[in-house]
């Protein structure tokens, strides 16, 4: 059952607060991607500073943050992405902090908090493209920010569907309603395949 899955099918409401297990979700992720975040922030300035300097999370090859901090992706905005990361995965801490203390908000803030999981699941997924395609290598705190990202977006999306604050026909609200775990494993998985395939010989050498 999702967090917050009481509330499901409900006609549109001017304001709308969360369940415990909700909140505490976007606690979690934005945990998650803020600690992925300012990791891959201090050590992106210990390699400006020493450009001899190797990533704790450079293990290998393939696993090598290192190769992945010095790609032109790595700076998609002219500024290190986990930049954008401390701001954004911050924003949803305090909305999940917020949602503990009982506070409500009104269609328009969820709506647009929405647009920002759409927004950071297209980055996100983006990232992962180039990294496994492009860059051919992994970085592990970006990993974390991914598996932070991912349930993040889907539960945010089940609960304004359910709250009926995004149009969308009954069956649709319903398996949201039971079922929105499916879609971050399932997510997930597909990634964990995408990523096991793509260096196969190199996990089973």
């Amino acid at each position: 059952m999702a967090p917050d899955s009481s509330d499901s099918a409900r006609p549109i409401r001017p304001t709308a607060g969360g369940s415990r297990a909700f909140a505490l979700l976007l606690v979690v992720c934005g945990a998650a991607g803020l600690l992925a975040s300012w990791v891959i922030t201090l050590d992106k300035f210990k390699l400006l500073e020493d450009p001899d300097f190797t990533p704790g999370c450079s293990l290998n090859p393939v696993v090598s943050c290192g190769s992945v901090m010095e790609s032109d992706q790595a700076e998609a905005f002219g500024f290190p992405n986990p930049m954008l990361g401390l701001v954004a995965y911050g924003i949803v801490i305090c909305v999940g902090v917020s949602l503990l203390a009982g506070a409500t908000f009104p269609r328009w803030y969820w709506l647009t908090f929405a647009a920002g999981c759409v927004f950071g699941i297209g980055f996100v997924s983006w990232l992962q493209f180039e990294s496994l395609y492009r860059i051919d290598a992994l970085c592990l705190w970006c990993c974390l920010a991914w598996l932070g990202t991912i349930p993040l977006f889907w539960y945010v999306t089940s609960f304004v569907v359910r709250h009926g604050f995004l149009p969308a026909p009954d069956p649709v609200k319903t398996f949201f309603s039971e079922f929105t775990w499916v879609l971050p494993v399932l997510h997930i998985g597909i990634v964990g395949m995408l990523i096991l395939t793509r260096w196969w010989d190199f996990w089973t050498s």
